[in-house]
């Protein structure tokens, strides 16, 4: 009847058989248990035999054991009852032990969970509570107290114990030493348990083991020896050993485990908590990820208590063991190179945490890793392994600290996020200086391509982190900037609110009257050093900060009283600041004090104002033009004499004053021509070179050429391409009447400086922009110039004026892409660099088709030397060029193949033109670039969809395997590399159908706690997908692959190929998931299924002996090594054999 009722209620024994067993006491389940005990040692397989000759039902032996065990969990029951519980849920630990007891139906998991709860039950609760209770009632009739919030559970756990209390009957101390003994034999039985008995269906019973341990610990008065404590560190020791992956990996499992682990080493002597710590040493470098994952838990519940001191542990060698250094450099630290990003990402997390923790010493061993620190012992016969020390403290400390910033920029969004967390934590703590570098670290997350990782980066340079140490440290203040400002522009709304919420409260909240004695606060200061160096040092930033003037205007943020409050600051020593604000704001405001605003203009014609404040100043005279009169209007033109708008470069700010335009530009552009010639076309030109004035000069003339084409004539075009070539001569023979245009096939070297070369394309190119056939007579020259020319800077400005001369005329320049992309390959990182953004910015646009060689060349570029370059080829491949052409990988992957291999007999693929130049640079044939071609293979799979990868995989069949086996491509030196890098290809991981393999590895739980976890219904949902794309590759691979792979094999073996090899480790790869269907899908070939089921024993033999000495033995690393090597070796040797 027990078990119909599920165990959950005791049912009565017979009389007779009740008494006789209580009158045994515990004696009948002691002389059981070790009758048990003997035979499951001795006679495992006859246990059950006996049982059953005897006449003994095992589901009436459980039921009878069920009995006394539910009668112990009564709250009134007396000592012997108790004790009588604990010996027959010893007896029923024993019997599940016992092989067979799965078969024989002993096992249940409520009476499982029963037993394992005794240890609670059983021992009487400590009369500490009883007067207590009556201490909260006394002073309940007395006063009323305001009670303390507490969660449902906690009180129900508290009002149950308190009822226990109330009605618990008296026990004596010798009925507390058999229960204390009957506790111990508990333990003991549930130790031999879970090292044979299976418990990966039954999280909650696990759940329930990891709490025996701490609870007979942490029970008062229920032990006061070591080695009862140790007992059960063993036993708790066989629950982390069998606990099941599934119960690791959840956050709030981990998390109880790892407390009930503190509580445990707690109670622990010095020695055995250092025999444990090198236990857990062992542990954090178990190949389970779920284990490394737990053994940070771990660490951080032991930093947590006070530290061990040393002279308390007798063994010198464990010493080491005690000390909090040794947790977080030894077991936390350790894992920031872990190889699942889920484990570096929690541990970076768990290192920022310690530097929070109050205890010294774990702040000092955090110091010590990015710190140089030395303790000097003086004398000279040290000095030298001072020194040794120091230089090698000092390395460490700064691969740790370039280590953590290369996780900044981890390819995983939870790993950057930690190492975001933990850099800013050194930073707050001055562990590593305040400097550009790691401040520059941090700011460029904000532009960071997960939005989480961007809203993390701008919450930690705001206000309340960083300027709350260091408000007035210049280098914050420009990180914040270059961080805040840009993310305005952002794409992700709510990362463009939280910019716009930061600059607001920082800047425009600011803004008060000013007089000249008044005292600006913090607030204030901050406000103008940050527009300070807006105007100076970030003035690339402009165009971000005028995009939040854009936004604010529509919000009616400027306020009369704003602008007023603002132009009080135009003659304060920040002046420059207040200007700038003027500048973005004006525009939007319909009530301006013009009388001021002139005023200030006035001063500045007269003073020597830097170029960045008139500039701004201009800026808010043009918009205030519409609004002043005539008189007014002539009187600030004449002002602007051509001299002054070339010193100060005030040419930028035409746009906005179209009266100066019409007035002055021809007056500009005659300026900037005469002193152009005075330097080319007379002799002393060189003497009288001043630099700085000849490229502002250059600099006028191509902006006004901009504004005023008209203005430009003949011999302006001829004195600008003087600059790049050596034609003065003819110029200056043919000063009254110039021929319509002077030879040029290239740019030659002269005596001017680069420098001023360089802005003479510039000018070159703004004068082409309006004047077709210019373009068409120095597009040639441009590409020609990329080619031969030997001046970075030149070139580097050809790229620019090349591409943007492609937006004005498209169908002009796009013969010349080639000549563009062709730099993508340049010997010059910054040209690379360079041509790389103006090429995603015309694809972007559509301004540039993917055609010819041009994907490719942006494929080469991906794994260029220079990682940051590479880096960016990534962002602006998937995240600005892919997104307007979902296709674009899987459309160029086959032709990718065929043209790193630089093959060229195939009839359809890789037949577009391409110069001999650029074939030679951008070649990736050959052994020594295999690696770069697969990194590029293995980038394009990780981005394709299951349906790209299913199409990728039939598209091979046909356009390759097929050829092959058809003999149409012959199997020359060169196709047998096409064919090897095509089975190496198609054995990739990332090769494999997400929707197959995410599920069934480790990765599958990678990134479980960053993305929450699924409902059921959509892991229902996913496994039905699963079964059914399974069978749909699988009917694909039997009909489409297996005959192609049989003719090849047949080929091969005939032609003696060496191919044979990579077609056999496709197989063994792609089989894996047909262990079982070998027969059946190679039943037209017996040899070959035969040989497959060979090697995949081969390769089972081999897991299993990996995963027998990473789980069972927790063996070093270097035995780990060895172990796969010798595994690796006879993989070899299998694959000679076939």
């Amino acid at each position: 009847a027990v078990w119909e009722v599920e165990f959950t209620e005791s049912i009565p024994l017979d009389k007779t058989i009740e008494e006789e067993l209580i009158a045994r006491q515990e004696k009948s389940f002691t002389a059981l248990y070790q009758c048990l005990l003997a035979n499951a040692d001795q006679y495992q397989s006859s246990v059950w035999a006996v049982l059953g000759e005897s006449g003994i039902s095992v589901k009436s032996l459980v039921a009878v054991l069920s009995f006394f065990v539910l009668a112990g969990k009564s709250k009134v029951a007396s000592g012997h009852q108790r004790v009588n519980s604990l010996c027959a849920a010893s007896v029923y630990l024993l019997l599940l032990r016992i092989p067979g007891s799965i078969g024989n139906k002993v096992f249940h998991e409520v009476l499982l969970d029963t037993c394992l709860d005794l240890t609670r039950h059983c021992w009487p609760q400590d009369s500490e509570k009883k007067r207590k209770k009556d201490l909260k009632s006394s002073q309940t009739e007395g006063k009323r107290s305001k009670p303390q919030r507490k969660d449902s559970p906690q009180m129900e756990m508290e009002e149950e114990e308190e009822e226990e209390v109330e009605e618990e009957v008296h026990l004596s101390g010798q009925d507390l030493m058999r229960i204390r003994d009957a506790v111990a034999l508990l333990v003991q039985s549930l130790l031999r348990l879970l090292q044979t008995f299976p418990l990966k269906d039954s999280p909650q019973t696990m759940i329930h083991c990891f709490q025996v341990p701490p609870g007979c610990i942490c029970t008062p008065g229920s032990f006061h020896t070591v080695e009862p404590a140790v007992a059960l560190w063993h036993c708790y020791h066989e629950c982390l050993r069998c606990a099941d992956i599934q119960m690791v990996e959840k956050n709030e499992y981990r998390s109880h485990g790892a407390q009930a682990v503190g509580m445990l080493t707690s109670q622990m002597a010095s020695e055995d908590y250092a025999c444990f710590i090198k236990w857990l040493c062992n542990f954090s470098r178990s190949s389970k990820m779920v284990h490394r994952l737990f053994s940070v838990d771990v660490v951080m519940v032991l930093l947590e208590q006070p530290e061990r001191r040393p002279e308390e542990c007798r063994d010198p060698d464990l010493v080491c063991f005690l000390m909090h250094r040794f947790l977080i450099q030894n077991l936390l630290f350790a894992r920031r190179m872990d190889e699942s990003p889920t484990v570096q990402g929690h541990a970076l997390n768990c290192l920022a945490q310690c530097l929070e923790l109050p205890s010294l010493n774990a702040t000092r061993a955090i110091h010590n890793l990015f710190c140089a620190s030395v303790n000097f012992v003086t004398g000279p016969q040290n000095m030298n392994k001072v020194t040794f020390s120091f230089i090698s403290v000092f390395n460490a400390a700064k691969e740790n600290l370039a280590l953590l910033l290369r996780r900044v920029k981890d390819s995983k969004t939870n790993v950057r996020k930690a190492a975001l967390q933990a850099l800013l934590g050194l930073l707050k703590h001055d562990v590593i200086p305040m400097s550009w570098e790691n401040l520059q670290t941090l700011s460029e997350r904000c532009r960071d391509p997960s939005v989480s990782v961007k809203k993390k980066a701008l919450q930690y340079l705001t206000l309340t982190s960083l300027y709350q140490v260091k408000p007035e440290c210049s280098v914050v203040q420009k990180a914040w900037l270059q961080g805040v400002v840009p993310a305005v522009a952002d794409s992700e709304t709510s990362v463009q609110d939280k910019a716009l919420e930061a600059l607001d409260q920082v800047l425009l909240s600011q803004v008060k009257p000013y007089s000249a004695g008044c005292h600006l606060d913090a607030g204030q200061r901050l406000m103008w050093d940050l527009l300070g160096l807006l105007c100076h040092e970030c003035q690339n930033l402009s165009r971000y900060f005028s995009k939040a003037f854009t936004i604010w205007s529509k919000q009616n943020k400027f306020t009369p009283s704003f602008i007023s409050n603002l132009i009080s600051h135009t003659e304060a020593d920040h002046a420059a600041g207040a200007w700038l604000l003027l500048s973005k704001v004006v525009s939007s405001s319909s009530r301006l004090p013009y009388g001021k605003i002139l005023d200030a203009w006035d001063k500045m014609v007269r003073w020597d104002v830097n170029a960045t404040t008139c500039c701004h100043i201009l800026c808010v005279m043009g918009d205030i033009a519409a609004h002043l009169n005539e008189e007014t209007k002539e009187r600030v033109v004449g002002s602007l004499s051509p001299s002054l708008c070339i010193s100060y470069v005030l040419c930028d700010c035409f746009c906005c004053c179209q009266a100066f335009l019409n007035q002055r530009c021809g007056e500009l552009v005659s300026a900037c021509e005469s002193y152009l010639a005075s330097i080319i076309l007379t002799d002393n030109g060189a003497q009288n070179l001043d630099e700085e004035l000849m490229v502002k000069h250059l600099h006028t003339l191509g902006v006004a050429s901009l504004q005023c084409p008209a203005k430009v004539n003949k011999r302006t075009v001829l004195l600008v391409e003087s600059v790049l070539t050596t034609h003065s001569e003819k110029l200056a023979e043919c000063q009254t009447e110039l021929p319509a245009s002077l030879p040029l096939s290239q740019f030659k070297a002269n005596w001017l400086p680069t420098r001023v070369r360089a802005h003479g394309v510039i000018t070159l190119g703004k004068l082409a922009l309006q004047n077709e056939e210019l373009a068409q007579k120095y597009l040639p020259v441009f590409a020609r110039e990329l080619e031969v020319g030997t001046e970075v800077s030149v070139r580097s400005n050809v790229v620019v004026i090349m591409c943007d001369l492609c937006v004005r005329y498209t169908n002009m320049v796009d013969h010349y892409i080639p000549n563009i992309s062709a730099c993508l390959r340049d010997k010059e990182a910054v040209i690379r660099e360079q041509t790389l953004i103006m090429l995603t910015n015309l694809l972007q646009e559509e301004f540039v088709k993917w055609k010819g060689s041009l994907f490719f060349d942006f494929m080469v570029a991906l794994v260029d030397p220079v990682p940051a370059i590479a880096s960016l080829t990534e962002y602006c491949l998937l995240h600005l060029l892919l997104k307007k052409n979902p296709e674009m990988f899987s459309q160029h992957f086959i032709e990718c193949i065929f043209h790193f291999n630089s093959y060229t007999k195939h009839k359809s693929y890789n037949k577009f033109s391409q110069s001999e130049r650029e074939r030679i640079h951008f070649s990736l044939k050959g052994q020594q670039y295999r690696e770069k071609r697969f990194q590029i293979y293995c980038f394009l799979l990780e981005h394709f969809t299951d349906a790209q990868r299913f199409n990728i995989t039939n598209k091979i069949n046909q356009t390759i395997l097929a050829c092959f086996a058809d003999e149409e491509l012959p199997l020359d030196a060169d196709g047998a590399n096409i064919l090897s890098e095509t089975f190496n290809i198609l054995s990739l991981k990332e090769f494999k159908l997400q929707t197959i393999s995410s599920s069934a590895g480790a990765a599958a739980g990678e990134e479980a706690e960053e993305e929450n976890m699924a409902t059921m219904a959509k892991a229902v949902l996913q496994a039905a997908q699963k079964k059914v794309v399974s069978q749909v590759r699988k009917k694909a691979f039997i009909e489409n692959t297996v005959p192609l792979i049989i003719s090849l094999k047949n080929l091969l073996e005939q032609k003696r190929s060496p191919v044979l090899r990579d077609l056999m480790g496709y197989l063994q790869v792609t089989m894996q998931d047909y262990r079982n269907e070998v027969k059946e899908i190679f039943s037209g070939d017996e040899q070959l299924a035969a040989e497959m089921e060979f090697a995949l024993k081969i390769a089972e033999k081999e897991r299993a002996t990996v995963e027998q000495v990473d789980n069972d033995s927790l063996a070093g690393d270097g035995k780990k090594a060895q172990v796969r090597a010798q595994c690796m070796c006879s993989s070899d040797c299998s694959f000679k054999t076939l």
